[in-house]
């Protein structure tokens, strides 16, 4: 039972950073070299990774998605793709996609002269899977070395910390006023109805020793 327990814990402690590493905002230090337009058929279970479709187009499997190529200072690629969030999860209200394709239009660089930029993006790259994080933000930094702070992640983690422990020490209140009071009245009615058992049980056995 303990490695039940443990395996359970696991997987419930890979699910739950799973989750918030999909969903929270992450900032790449990239190099954009080109935008362009692609129609995608999106079907099966990895549409989960896909925004919805748009109003009125709830049939359909097969969109035209734009995309963002950059490269990172080490030279390694990748693709985001540019969809608008709306009211849907996760909760980024983007609605600006013909912007942001706008403004990585205009952030276009090369390699002898690069222009870096800092792309906010949810979401994860899968070759195998096909689908691509997908960029909320772009902003102009000085370098490729340039360190961004996740104040938004550091602000959302601890407000859950703060909500995680507050109800923790909630239930450990509730525990210690209500639970364990009424579990020690239940173990003293158990031992004193066990006691009069025992005494009944006595007098029995000494009226037939009579």
């Amino acid at each position: 039972m303990r490695y039940v327990k443990w395996t359970l814990i696991a997987l419930i402690v890979l699910f739950v950073g799973g989750f918030f590493h999909y969903t929270l905002p992450q900032h790449d230090i990239v190099r954009i070299v080109n935008t362009y337009q692609e129609r995608q058929d999106i079907s099966g279970w990895t549409s989960i990774f896909w925004q919805g479709p748009d109003n009125g187009t709830a049939t359909m499997q097969s969109r035209d998605v734009q995309f963002i190529q950059a490269v990172r200072p080490s030279g390694k690629t990748i693709v985001y793709r540019n969809e608008d969030t709306g009211w849907g999860w996760p909760p980024y209200f983007k609605f600006d996609t013909a912007n942001l394709a706008t403004e990585a239009s205009d952030a276009i660089s090369t390699k002898n002269a690069p222009a870096w930029v800092s792309v906010t993006h949810y979401g994860w790259r899968s070759q195998v899977l096909s689908i691509f994080p997908n960029a909320v933000g772009i902003k102009p930094v000085s370098g490729p070395d340039t360190t961004i702070i996740p104040w938004t992640n550091i602000i959302i983690l601890t407000l859950i910390a703060v909500f995680l422990i507050t109800i923790y020490r909630m239930w450990q209140q509730f525990r210690e006023r209500t639970i364990e009071p009424l579990v020690e009245d239940v173990e003293d009615v158990l031992e004193l109805a066990d006691e009069k058992k025992d005494s009944a049980v006595d007098k029995v056995k000494r009226w037939f020793r009579r």
